[in-house]
């Protein structure tokens, strides 16, 4: 056990030209920039090596080799080279043709892949499921397989129209290939990698303890990526839900407030985005904008919800209040309005009301005509629901995607409650929550709120 964890693990990606070995070298390193990718045969020309670093003191090497295109020459070649009558071993035999001419010179790039092969514990041989299986397939995994070294089958693609996955299997059956793992680089499925480090565990048993600790630090860094994730998406909805603008009774200004208020949100939106895409290592290309729908504003105060008057140290039960400002706050949430700024005023002095100093400057507004313009709340589900929605996109993305991420809404529970989430309601009594708001406070409880409420995000997935 001690050996496992000094000894490195190095894997070599092999296979046909164009199979998609980048791609899974990116998807497995979560970097997209790593290597070329591109749809033209062959772009991959030497080795290159990427070092996969699972925990400080444990990391695989991974080679990244070209792509094998004259495997029946090559074949007949080593067979001229080593004649099958000599009873020489596999490896020796591909010794012999790395030391010939041909090895150095025509067969160049075939070599790269054998040398590097040799160097490795075991190699990844990438297949496009989407490909016929052909004579030349077959003899690359027979050149490959005199190297000594085990080899996984990864099937690439195998969500692509016209896939040939059940073909390939029974191929590679035939030619007692039975660990087989099925990885499309565009489109992993979640265990993807578990299923991966599963059957190379089989294959490698002298490491089955090392790929035993790599899969359990790849899910905890999965399972802590999806916290982090909550927890930002989180924190936009406390933003959203406390924000509020404040706008005469005159129709222009609230016309102009309104749009204000759509710009900061969908502006406020984006900053989340970014920082989901950051978090799970791709680019903003990766992200096809769409604008947040904002047609649903409400003009009014939450200032009076019972979260709010608790807050303000005044008991609500059985629809009646109780307290210093008792009588003030019940005609206040009945809509009378009838006591005026004077009265507020003279409550505040008097200290008659503890809520008097943190919420005068609103009641005072709110008692001149002026309105506050926040979003409602199906605007908020369904803005829950789209970064909840991008989220469940870029933990099923692999990171050789091509294509923008364009999201299709889902229904999450979210969306079809019909009451917001406690964190949410409190938030909307506390517009100083807000972190577009200019009396922003980041108080503990507005951060104890948000961990609530990603934790209750987390019982939607």
């Amino acid at each position: 056990m001690q050996a496992n964890s000094i000894i490195p693990l190095k894997l070599a990606v092999v296979g046909h030209t164009n199979t998609g070995k980048t791609s899974l070298l990116r998807t497995l390193t979560r970097d997209p920039n790593f290597g070329q990718v591109d749809n033209r045969p062959g772009t991959t020309r030497h080795v290159e090596t990427v070092s996969l670093q699972i925990t400080p003191d444990i990391a695989i090497q991974l080679l990244d080799t070209p792509g094998l295109e004259e495997a029946m020459e090559l074949g007949a070649l080593i067979d001229q080279i080593s004649p099958p009558a000599t009873r020489i071993d596999g490896p020796e035999r591909i010794q012999r043709f790395l030391q010939s001419t041909e090895g150095v010179q025509r067969f160049e790039q075939e070599a790269r892949v054998l040398q590097g092969l040799l160097t490795c514990q075991a190699g990844l041989y990438v297949i496009d499921a989407r490909d016929p299986v052909l004579s030349k397939h077959k003899e690359e995994l027979a050149i490959l397989a005199q190297c000594g070294r085990p080899l996984l089958p990864v099937l690439n693609f195998i969500h692509a129209p016209g896939q040939r996955t059940h073909e390939w299997r029974q191929a590679l059956s035939r030619l007692n290939l039975h660990a087989i793992v099925e990885f499309d680089t565009v489109a992993p499925a979640l265990n993807g990698e578990d299923q991966l480090y599963d059957k190379l565990a089989l294959l490698l048993d002298s490491f089955s303890s090392l790929l035993k600790k790599i899969k359990a630090s790849v899910a905890e860094q999965k399972k802590k990526r999806h916290e982090d994730a909550l927890m930002l998406i989180a924190d936009l909805l406390i933003d959203a839900a406390a924000f509020r603008l404040t706008a005469s009774p005159d129709k222009k200004e609230i016309d102009v407030t309104t749009q204000q208020l759509r710009d900061t949100i969908r502006q406020r939106e984006q900053q989340c985005v970014a920082l989901l895409l950051q978090r799970f290592n791709f680019r903003s290309e990766d992200y096809l904008d769409q604008a947040l729908p904002l047609e649903g504003e409400k003009w009014g105060m939450d200032l009076f919800s019972p979260q709010a008057l608790k807050d303000a140290g005044v008991e609500v039960g059985l629809g009646a209040a109780t307290g210093a400002a008792a009588g003030f706050t019940v005609d206040l949430v009945t809509g009378g309005l009838s006591l005026g700024a004077g009265t507020l005023a003279g409550a505040a002095a008097g200290g008659l009301w503890q809520g008097a100093e943190r919420y005068g400057r609103r009641l005072l507004e709110r008692l001149r005509g002026y309105r506050e313009i926040s979003l409602n709340d199906q605007v908020l589900r369904v803005l829950a629901a789209r970064q909840l929605t991008l989220l469940g996109a870029l933990e099923r993305r692999g990171h050789a995607a091509t294509q923008p991420i364009e999201i299709k809404m889902n229904e999450h529970a979210i969306v079809q409650n019909k009451q917001l989430p406690d964190p949410l309601q409190e938030a909307r009594a506390n517009p100083d929550w807000s972190s577009m708001s200019a009396t922003h406070e980041s108080s503990p409880r507005r951060r104890r709120r948000v961990t609530e409420l990603a934790q209750q995000l987390a019982q939607e997935d």
